[in-house]
């Protein structure tokens, strides 16, 4: 499942949650591109994140939590 990243409404976003968050839940992102993903993500851009299929359901429970908008690809 492909995702786009929309934006973070959190008054105050955790970035290293987040990046965090990314890592854990995308099939190909290591620990230093989830970071840079996260900046841009912080900076108003959007990001495409592929998904592991079986976890869909609790990664996008994860990104609500954050308050990160994202739209499902496919």
């Amino acid at each position: 499942m492909e995702i786009n990243l929309l934006s973070c409404d959190a008054q105050r976003p955790d970035k290293r949650a987040i990046a965090k968050c990314i890592e854990e839940i995308s099939t190909a992102v290591n620990s230093s591109l989830s970071n840079e993903l996260t900046s841009i993500l912080l900076e108003g851009d959007a990001v495409q994140v592929q998904l592991n299929d079986k976890n869909a359901g609790t990664a996008l429970r994860a990104l609500r939590k954050l308050n990160i908008d994202y739209e499902i690809i496919e």
